[in-house]
């Protein structure tokens, strides 16, 4: 992704800035998913898995990105604290 929109972007809500997920955090939250263990902000299960995603520095809430496009609706979010095996922050 674009350096430049990376700048720009935070999250709609809090305003928080976001940063790529890194692979470990990607592949627990995909696992997550694959378990039917996650949920939207919306309340709307999530069962496709996330090829891409954003999440905010604070590590609370996780945007996808779909065909290299960032959805930052504050619907679409998923929150982190449902995340079990969510790795720590490094």
């Amino acid at each position: 992704m674009d350096k430049r929109l990376l700048d720009i972007l935070c999250c709609p809500v809090s305003k928080v800035p976001v940063r790529p997920l890194n692979r470990a955090e990607l592949e627990a939250l995909n696992s997550a998913i694959g378990s039917s263990q996650v949920e939207s902000v919306a309340g709307v299960a999530v069962r496709e898995a996330v090829p891409e995603g954003l999440i905010t520095t604070d590590r609370k809430v996780i945007y996808r990105v779909e065909d290299g496009i960032p959805v930052m609706l504050p619907e679409e979010g998923i929150g982190t604290t449902q995340l079990r095996d969510f790795p720590a922050a490094a």
